[in-house]
C-alpha cells in the first residue's frame, strides 16, 4: 500500500510574476512503473530530495536519457517519460516563460524542448540548494528557503508587453483566440508576432495555443470525467477525432487511455497554474449530457 502527502505554497510577493507555485510531494511505496510529463504553460523545475528523477524519454527526441537531482524542463508540445521507482520526494516548482530568464538567467527559447540539470545553469550553487533542502526537513522550511534562493538571484528583465499581452490572451481563451487576431490586436503582422514568440518564448503560438487548450481538455476531464465528445466540443476542437489526434501527440496517447492510466489521477499542484475555474464548463457538459439522455 502507497503512502503520499503534499503539500503547495505560493511563493514571496517578489516572485509570483517569474514563480506560479512551489509543491512538494513525498510517496512510499508506489508501484514501479512510468510517468508522463505533460506539456504545459509552465517551465518546470523539479528537485529530488531522494532518488535521482530519471528521464526515459525526452520530449525532444535528439536528447538521450538522463538522470538528474534537479532538472529544468522548457516548454514543450510533445510528453516526456520518467521512470517511477517505488518512493518519490520532490520540489515541483513551475516558472512562467516570460519570467524564466529573471529567476534562472536564461531565456526560455534556451531551454524549449529540453531537460537540462540546474547545475548546468546555476553552477555549484545548485547543489548546494538541494543540500539545504533535503536538511531542512518540512515543507514549510524548505518553501522559505527556495524564496530566499531566488530573491538573491532575482534580475529586472526587460520584456515586450505586447508578447506579455499575446501570452494572456492565449492563456485566458485556453489557447481558442486566432493567432491572426492576436497579431492585428497588437499591430504587427502574423509572420513578426510568431516569430518575436518563438524567439522569447520558444514555441509559436499555434503550439501554444494547443498546449492552452490540452490543458483545459486534461482539467475537464479530472474534474468531472463527462464524455469526450463534450470535451472535445467545449476545448474547441473540431471534433473528437481531432482531440485525440491532438493527444496522441501531446501526451502520447488518445484520451481514452489517458483516463485508464494512473497519469489521469494527477496531484492537483500538476495542472497548477492552469485556469482551474471550470465551474462554468462543467455546468454546460451537465447541460449537454443530459440534452443527449432526454433526446
Amino acid at each position: 500500500m502507497s503512502n503520499s502527502n503534499s503539500a503547495v505554497c505560493l511563493p514571496a510577493a517578489a516572485l509570483r510574476p517569474f514563480i506560479t507555485q512551489y509543491a512538494g510531494f513525498l510517496a512510499f511505496g508506489m508501484p514501479p512503473g512510468t510517468h508522463v510529463g505533460l506539456p504545459s504553460r509552465h517551465v518546470h523545475l523539479i528537485i529530488s530530495l531522494g532518488p535521482p528523477i530519471d528521464v526515459i524519454q525526452m520530449p525532444n527526441t535528439t536528447q538521450q536519457p538522463a538522470t538528474f537531482a534537479a532538472l529544468v524542463s522548457g516548454l514543450q508540445d510533445t510528453p516526456a517519460i520518467v521512470r517511477q521507482g517505488g518512493d518519490a520526494h520532490l520540489l515541483h516548482l513551475f516558472l512562467t516563460p516570460l519570467g524564466v530568464r529573471g529567476i534562472l538567467g536564461v531565456s526560455s527559447a534556451e531551454i524549449a524542448s529540453a531537460v537540462v540539470n540546474l547545475s548546468d545553469i546555476w553552477g555549484c550553487r545548485a547543489g548546494d540548494l538541494v543540500e539545504s533542502l533535503i536538511e531542512a526537513g518540512t515543507w514549510r522550511r524548505r518553501f522559505a528557503i527556495l524564496d530566499r534562493a531566488f530573491m538573491a538571484r532575482i534580475k529586472p528583465i526587460a520584456s515586450q508587453p505586447e508578447l506579455a499581452w499575446a501570452w494572456r490572451k492565449l492563456a485566458q481563451t485556453h489557447g481558442s483566440m486566432p493567432i491572426e487576431q492576436i497579431a492585428r490586436e497588437i499591430g504587427w503582422s502574423r509572420w513578426h508576432f510568431s516569430r518575436r514568440f518563438r524567439v522569447e518564448i520558444g514555441v509559436t503560438p499555434k503550439s501554444a495555443a494547443r498546449v492552452f487548450r490540452f490543458e483545459r481538455a486534461c482539467g475537464l476531464i479530472k474534474d468531472q470525467r463527462p464524455s469526450l465528445a463534450h470535451v472535445a466540443s467545449a476545448c474547441g476542437y473540431y471534433d473528437q477525432a481531432h482531440m485525440t489526434r491532438e493527444w496522441n501527440t501531446l501526451a502520447g496517447c488518445s484520451p481514452s487511455a489517458w483516463i485508464a492510466s494512473e497519469d489521469t489521477f494527477l496531484q492537483d499542484y500538476e495542472l497548477a497554474g492552469s485556469d482551474n475555474s471550470f465551474a462554468s464548463e462543467v455546468a454546460w457538459l451537465r447541460e449537454g449530457a443530459a440534452r443527449g439522455a432526454s433526446k
